[in-house]
Order: structure tokens, then C-alpha cells, then sequence
């Protein structure tokens, strides 16, 4: 396996449309990276540049420490896994996976064994000898899978390869390519919009956003640590309350103030939001980290606010709230037990320590 490094790598296309601005990042040996953004964000370019698929307009690209910007596709020891997964129609199971090794002029004896091997690791031996239109969405990903895996190449790339699976399969296939990944200790590098796939199964996250990265971070960096109000906002489901408010300091502390409601703030954030007293700032917090006051332990005056409910969500293992509160809108993950009615008022308590802030006019994050 190899270390992958991206080095202020450019893309723009002939209508001066830039695809991908500047993009630094690290893939270290055997680490599972995902490249994490919405449609258009520039990821799958990203991974085609890497690839040799696109060409870079500026930058360099290295894998195992060697230049690859001019080198060929065939020739940069990497392999693919599509959208669509790319299989030839005409070809059995057992062809469809032989036929890279059969291009490279591999012994056959060699290619039978790399192919029975892969088949066994992802639970297709039965298949062999189908047709790819014999096989389930699920059958035909493990098949694309697998034709990467005989090549035994220094990286693997993933170009969004559960879009097309139904939920359920895409929860199973998730944990069988996480498996797979400690099995082989492979380098991947993995693209999706999909904020779940990124946070259960990347070692590393790079979020992008309009060409440009916005943070790269673990799972819980990206999560509890966000940069900025845009990854804060495409992470997490349902999305983090954003609230317009003003910090101000009274009553011997500092609090977060607007329509509606004033939480205080916790000792460990007030050095740091000393200097924005009487600045308009952007408050977040995440719906999980709102409870309903008869199920918060030790709630407290100051950080209990009260709104009316709008509606009620019931999911089984949880509740989702919408309440008004001044002229904020705001969702609530709490107990299934809530006794909220649509109409009626309710006491939230926001727990404190887990509260974002965010410069108004740069978006970036201050707590």
C-alpha cells in the first residue's frame, strides 16, 4: 500500500469553471479517507485526478512519494470501483474479475488463484460463473469489489459505490467494506454525500464544499470540532440550530441573548467569548444536545428556555420536537417518553458544553 499526497492540486475546465481550488491533503498509508461534500462540490474530481482520469491544471500529486501527474492511469498501481461498477455484460463473474490480470499478461494459474481468493474474501464463490444480469445490486458490487481487489494495488479508490443500493444494503455493504479495509490495510480513498458512510467507516474526513476544502479531520473532529457553520450544518441529522444572538456579559457571567430566550455560558468558553460582548455572533447547537426539561439531569434556570411546540416526531428510540421559542425555529432530539403536545408550551434544556459560536460575517468557528 502507499501514501497518497495532494499538493495544492488545481482543476479548472476550458469555460474557466473551477472544479477544484488548491487541495492540500495527506492520505496516509492504509487509512480509510473520505472525500465528503454535496453534488457538484468537486470530490469525484478530486478522485479522478488522482485516478489520471482528469487531468490537473496545476499542483502535484504523489503516490508513494513519486510524482504521478503525467503518468498513466494504467501505470499508477491504483484501482476503481465506479458508481454503475463498470462490468462487462458478455463476461461471467470469474472473467469480469480475470480480465485486468488477463491484460497484464498474469500466468493463468496466478489469475485463477487472486480470483478464487477475492471471491472467497467477499462471500462470491457461488457466482463465478453468472452473468452480471443474474446478479442482485449487492452481487454486482462485490463483483466490482473484488475485480479491484485481485489487482492488489497500492490504492483503492471508491466513487460513491453504495448510491445505488437500497438502505438496508447499503448498511450491510457499509460494515463489509470497513471489514475489508482491516483485512487488506489498504490505502482508500472514498467519495460520498452521504454524511453517515463518512462517519462510520473514515479513519479521516475532508469535507469539501465548492472546490475547496473546508476541514479535514476524524469523525469526531469534524463532528464536535466543525471549522465553520457549513460543515457544522452538513454534518449531523437533523441538522444543528442556528440562531442569530448577541453575546453579553450581565448578572457576573457571560450569556448567549436572543428573540425569546438568554442561556449563560459555561466558565470554559467565557475567556473566549470575553472579546465578542456585545457582538452579533451565530449560536449552534445540536439537536441531541437539547432535552426536555423533565428528562435533563439537573437542569438549571440558566440554561432552561421555554418555547411551544410545533410539532411532534415520535421515532420509536427518540422524539424530534419543532418548537417556536421568540422567533426562533427550533429542533430537539429528546426522550421518547416526552409528554410534548403540538400546541402547548415545553421546557428545553440545552446543555451547555457542547455549544457552538460563529463569526456572523466569516462563518468560521469561535467555540
Amino acid at each position: 500500500m502507499a501514501q497518497v499526497d495532494l499538493e495544492k492540486v488545481t482543476k479548472v475546465y476550458e469555460n474557466k469553471v473551477v472544479a477544484v481550488k488548491e487541495a492540500t491533503v495527506t492520505i496516509n498509508d492504509k487509512e480509510f479517507v473520505v472525500l465528503l461534500g454535496p453534488s457538484g462540490c468537486g470530490k469525484t474530481t478530486t478522485l479522478r485526478m488522482i485516478a489520471g482520469l482528469e487531468e490537473i491544471t496545476s499542483g502535484t500529486i504523489k503516490i508513494d512519494g513519486k510524482v504521478v501527474n503525467d503518468v498513466e492511469p494504467k501505470d499508477r498501481d491504483i484501482a476503481m470501483v465506479f458508481q454503475n461498477y463498470a462490468l462487462y455484460p458478455h463476461m461471467t463473474v470469474y472473467e469480469n474479475m480475470a480480465f485486468g490480470l488477463k491484460l497484464r499478461k498474469f500466468p493463468k494459474a496466478e489469475i485463477d488463484k487472486r480470483v478464487k481468493e477475492a471471491a472467497k474474501i467477499l462471500g462470491i464463490e457461488e457466482l463465478l460463473d453468472r452473468k452480471p444480469r443474474q446478479l442482485s445490486g449487492g452481487q454486482r458490487q462485490r463483483v466490482a469489489v473484488g475485480r479491484a481487489i485481485v489487482r492488489n494495488p497500492k490504492v483503492f479508490l471508491f466513487d460513491e459505490p453504495l448510491s445505488n443500493l437500497d438502505a438496508k444494503l447499503r448498511v450491510q455493504m457499509r460494515s463489509e467494506l470497513k471489514k475489508l479495509h482491516h483485512r487488506l490495510e489498504a490505502t482508500i480513498v472514498y467519495v460520498t454525500h452521504d454524511q453517515v458512510e463518512a462517519m462510520t467507516m473514515a479513519d479521516k474526513i475532508v469535507v469539501m464544499k465548492d472546490g475547496v476544502i473546508q476541514q479535514i479531520g476524524s469523525p469526531y473532529e469534524i463532528y464536535n470540532k466543525p471549522a465553520n457553520i457549513f460543515v457544522a450544518g452538513f454534518i449531523g441529522s437533523p441538522a444543528m440550530n442556528f440562531i442569530n444572538a448577541t453575546v453579553v456579559s450581565e448578572r457576573g457571567g457571560i450569556w448567549i441573548s436572543t428573540s425569546g430566550f438568554k442561556v449563560k455560558v459555561v466558565k470554559e468558553h467565557e475567556t473566549i467569548l470575553e472579546k465578542w460582548i456585545d457582538k452579533e455572533v451565530i449560536f449552534g447547537i445540536r439537536p441531541e444536545n437539547i432535552f426536555d426539561k423533565l428528562f435533563a439531569i439537573a437542569p438549571q434556570a440558566e440554561n432552561t428556555i421555554q418555547g411551544t411546540v410545533d410539532v411532534v416526531e415520535p421515532l420509536g428510540s427518540e422524539t424530534l420536537l419543532h418548537v417556536t421559542v421568540g422567533d426562533n425555529s427550533i429542533v430537539a432530539r429528546v426522550d421518547p417518553r416526552t409528554k410534548a403536545k403540538e400546541g402547548e408550551k415545553i421546557d428545553l434544556v440545552f446543555d451547555m458544553n457542547t455549544i457552538h459560536v460563529f463569526d456572523k460575517d466569516t462563518q468560521q468557528a469561535i467555540i
